[in-house]
C-alpha cells in the first residue's frame, strides 16, 4: 500500500477513537485539527526546502610528536584558571587542584612572586602538578604584561619576570562597504588598529574621504600576537585587498635584502608613492581647489589654491612625503603654517595649525607620514580646518587629482623572491575572499 494510503488510514482510525471519548463540540476541535494535519502532512512528499550554500575547506595540519610514557614515571599536567572577582590565591589553587601548603608557604615569603598576590580578573593562571597535587610550575601574565614563571627544582623553586614569548599566527578578515569602512570593519570583526592600517596601506591609491562607494569589498590578513594562548595585540597586516569602484588593488608585505620592508602591489611595484594623497588619516573636506571661490573673511571671490579638510583642533597633521622643513612660522592669512621642500620640483604647505611638532624647525628633515603639526584655526579662518596646498615647481596643483610620482619596482633576483615570499599570503587572501559573508558553524 503506498505511504499516503497507510498514513491516511492510521488517521481515520484515530479519528473514530476520539469520538468515541469527546462530546460534540469537543469532537468538532478535534476534526478541524485533524483536517489541518492531513492538508499540512499531504504538502510534505513535494515541499522542497531551500539547501545552504556549502563549501568544502581543507586544511593540512601538522600533528604534534607522540612520546610513549612509561608505568614509572610520575605523571605532570597542566592546568589552567581564569582570576574571579574576589579570588584568592589559595581559592584558584584549590580549582585548579594544587595540594602543596609548602610550596605556598614558601611563595608567600619571595618577593619576586609578589604579582602572585596582586590578581586581577580575566586573567589566566596556569599551573603544572603532578598526581599528587605538588606544584611543579606557574605561569602568569603580569599587570605590566610581563610572564611570571615558576619553575620547580626538588624543594626550591626558581622564580623570574620577563617578557612574554609571543606567538605570532595570521588570522583573516572580509567585509563589504555598505556605509562606511569603520562600519563594514566592525562587522568583519577587524580591529581598529589593522583599519588604520589598511587605511594607510592603500592611501596612495584610495582617497577614504571620497573614494569609497557602497559595494566595495575588502579581505585582510594580518599578525596576531599570542602569549600562552592568549591573544597579546595585533601586529601588522601581511596582504589585504581592497576593491574600490570594481578595481582591485593589492598590497603585500614584503623585506628587502636591506632589511627595508614595504608594501609592494602583485606585480612588485612599491604602494607607497613619493606622496600621500592626504595629510590627515580621516577627515572632511569642505572647500576643494578651485579657481574661483568666494572667500568668507575677504567677502570677494578668488581662487582656492588647495585643499581645506576640517576636523578638530589637535587632530594630527602628517607630512604627505619625505622632504626637508623650508620655514615653520606665523605667515598672515596662513596663520601658523609649515612648507616642505621634497625631492625635485615637489613642495607642500600646511596652514592655520595650532601648532607645530617638537622636531619641526627650518632645515629639520621629515618622514613621510610624520606627525609635524596639528589643526587649529589660526589665520584667516572661519573655523579650525587644516588648509593644505600642493605645488610643482612654483606652480599649485589640485591635490586630490594630481598624478602622484611612483617609486621603482622590483627586478630581476629581487621580482622572483617576491613572487614565491608572497604565495602563503595571497592563498590566504583568495581564501579570505572565497569565505566572505559565509557563516561557519562548528559541532563536536
Amino acid at each position: 500500500m503506498p505511504k499516503q494510503g497507510i498514513l491516511a488510514q492510521c488517521l481515520a482510525t484515530t479519528l473514530r477513537r476520539a469520538r468515541s471519548l469527546l462530546s460534540g463540540s469537543q469532537w468538532a476541535g478535534v476534526a478541524v485539527l485533524g483536517l489541518c494535519g492531513v492538508a499540512a502532512f499531504g504538502l510534505a512528499p513535494d515541499t522542497t526546502l531551500d539547501t545552504v550554500a556549502r563549501q568544502e575547506v581543507a586544511r593540512a595540519l601538522a600533528l604534534p610528536a607522540l612520546v610513549p610514557v612509561g608505568e614509572d614515571v610520575a605523571q605532570r599536567y597542566w592546568r589552567e584558571e581564569r582570576i574571579q572577582r574576589g579570588d584568592t590565591l589559595g581559592g584558584v589553587f584549590a580549582r585548579l587542584g594544587v595540594d602543596d601548603p609548602a610550596a605556598i608557604g614558601l611563595l608567600k615569603h619571595e618577593p619576586a612572586a609578589r604579582a602572585l598576590y596582586q590578581l586581577r580578573p580575566g586573567r589566566g593562571l596556569r599551573v603544572e602538578i603532578d598526581d599528587e597535587g605538588r606544584l611543579l610550575g606557574l605561569r602568569l601574565s603580569t599587570a605590566a604584561g610581563e610572564v611570571l614563571t615558576i619553575d620547580r627544582d626538588g624543594d626550591r623553586f626558581s622564580v623570574q619576570t620577563q617578557p612574554p614569548a609571543a606567538d605570532v599566527r595570521w588570522r583573516m578578515a572580509s567585509g563589504e562597504i555598505r556605509s562606511s569602512l569603520f562600519s563594514a570593519a566592525d562587522a568583519a570583526g577587524l580591529p581598529d588598529a589593522v583599519t588604520l592600517q589598511l587605511a594607510e596601506v592603500f592611501a596612495g591609491d584610495i582617497d577614504f574621504y571620497k573614494d569609497l562607494r557602497r559595494g566595495d569589498r575588502f579581505a585582510v590578513v594580518y599578525e596576531v600576537r599570542y602569549v600562552d594562548g592568549e591573544v597579546h595585540g595585533v601586529g601588522r597586516i601581511v596582504a589585504a585587498l581592497f576593491v574600490n569602484a570594481r578595481k582591485a588593488h593589492h598590497a603585500f608585505l614584503w623585506r628587502g635584502t636591506d632589511g627595508s620592508d614595504g608594501y609592494y602591489s602583485v606585480d612588485g611595484v612599491p604602494l607607497r608613492k613619493t606622496f600621500l594623497r592626504s595629510p590627515m588619516e580621516f577627515s572632511r573636506i569642505t572647500s576643494g581647489f578651485s579657481n574661483a571661490r568666494f572667500h568668507p573673511i575677504l567677502q570677494q571671490t578668488r581662487a582656492h589654491r588647495g585643499t581645506d579638510y576640517a576636523a578638530p583642533v589637535g587632530t594630527p597633521v602628517r607630512a604627505t612625503g619625505s622632504g626637508r622643513v623650508e620655514f615653520a612660522e606665523v605667515r598672515r592669512g596662513y596663520g601658523n603654517v609649515i612648507e616642505l621642500q621634497h625631492h625635485g620640483p615637489y613642495s607642500t604647505l600646511y596652514a592655520h595649525l595650532s601648532g607645530f611638532a617638537p622636531s619641526i624647525r627650518p632645515g629639520a628633515r621629515v618622514a613621510q607620514g610624520e606627525v609635524i603639526g596639528y589643526v587649529g584655526q589660526t589665520g584667516w579662518a572661519t573655523g579650525p580646518h587644516l588648509h593644505y596646498e600642493f605645488r610643482v615647481g612654483s606652480e599649485h596643483r589640485d591635490p586630490q587629482t594630481v598624478a602622484l610620482p611612483s617609486s621603482e619596482p622590483l627586478h630581476g633576483a629581487d621580482r622572483a623572491a617576491f613572487v614565491a615570499g608572497i604565495h602563503p599570503a595571497a592563498e590566504q587572501i583568495r581564501l579570505a575572499q572565497a569565505l566572505a559573508g559565509v557563516r561557519l558553524a562548528g559541532g563536536e
